[in-house]
């Protein structure tokens, strides 16, 4: 028991939910001793889903590994490739089967979220799991589950559900770092690799008029426009991009991208697709966007200013809109006065 009380306290101690995910299975195999474990998350949208991995260990290994969390979604497998991890999600429930290795036992347990299955946790051993360590897996699921409900209570927007204004400091820290590294890589291979993502983004979007929204229709009817926002952008950008709702109708995108010309036509399509939408009530809706490549040694405040200039200037151009602030730079309808601006960019 005492073993157990030693790992909850490790698992609940992180912020991190990568850590959270690693821990857990690193905790899951010294209390079980199996051959393997690992959790497998469903990531896309509706249409197109497959499975990511977010933390594997083997029986031998010394630290867990992981799917990068900017692999493209068709090098991931299927969704429908694993029948077995569907069953487990739909009826939420324990699958048990033979593995794919002779002789060898495999358990499937759901991962829930306080609101669906998003997950499914495999532990492999050499014959069928007995009841009472089933229900050990399954009281500190419970757990897990809990602790991740105090994170996104913590860490997310009430209404939409996007990550929120506090998070955004430590998300762009790690970005900057991820994409340096990227950078790195690339330049290592002689710049052929592009898919390393070593390029990063910023992009501020505002819904243009909002007030007379609110005025013209209610509150109720512009918190169910800032919803429907907020799937759009789910289903516009990929699943390791960051979306914030800093408040009212201001949000936030944290992107990183092959070339430093993927960011704009991702921005672009956001704003075509928001047009192009028809809003209960409201008719149509449209957004600016400002956006600015990440620098060097940027700061989350500086990168920041530099896409919120793009979207005064979009605002102030007509609206619905997107601004990249270097093209405008160069074009000489804004001016740098950054003190990263001599900066290499990544």
């Amino acid at each position: 028991m005492t073993l157990v009380v030693e790992h909850l306290a490790e698992l609940t101690g992180f912020r991190d939910r990568d850590l959270l995910d690693v821990t857990l299975v690193s905790a899951l195999r010294e209390l079980l001793r199996p051959l393997s474990l690992g959790i497998y998350r469903v990531v896309g949208d509706a249409k197109r889903q497959h499975w990511l991995t977010r933390a594997r260990i083997g029986e031998h290994d010394t630290t867990a590994a992981a799917d990068p969390l900017w692999t493209e979604l068709d090098d991931l497998p299927a969704f429908d490739s694993r029948p077995d991890r569907l069953a487990c999600l739909r009826e939420e429930r324990i699958i048990e089967r033979a593995s794919e290795r002779e002789g060898l036992a495999m358990q499937l347990f759901p991962v829930l979220t306080e609101h669906e299955a998003a997950g499914v946790l495999e532990i492999e051993t050499r014959g069928p799991m007995p009841a009472e360590q089933q229900r050990t897996v399954q009281g500190i699921l419970r757990i897990y589950r809990n602790f991740q409900s105090l994170l996104d209570y913590s860490e997310r927007d009430t209404l939409t559900g996007l990550l929120n204004r506090k998070t955004f400091d430590e998300c762009f820290l790690r970005l900057a770092v991820e994409a340096a590294n990227g950078s790195v890589a690339r330049a290592e291979s002689g710049g052929r690799r592009r898919g390393l993502g070593s390029f990063a983004f910023l992009g501020v979007i505002d819904i243009d008029h909002f007030k007379r929204v609110n005025d013209t229709y209610g509150h109720l009817i512009g918190d169910e426009v800032l919803l429907l926002l907020s799937r759009q952008l789910r289903a516009c950008f990929r699943f390791y991009d960051h979306l914030f709702r800093f408040g009212g109708e201001e949000f936030v995108v944290l992107v990183r991208c092959g070339a430093p010309d993927d960011a704009g036509p991702v921005f672009e399509r956001l704003r075509a697709t928001v047009a192009a939408y028809a809003f209960p009530r409201v008719g149509q809706v449209t957004v600016s966007v400002g956006i600015s490549q990440l620098r060097a040694a940027d700061t989350p405040s500086s990168a920041f200013e530099r896409a919120d200039k793009a979207l005064y200037w979009a605002k102030q151009n007509g609206r619905n809109r997107v601004a990249d602030f270097e093209t405008l730079v160069r074009g000489g309808a804004l001016e740098d006065s950054s003190r990263e601006s001599d900066v290499e960019l990544f």
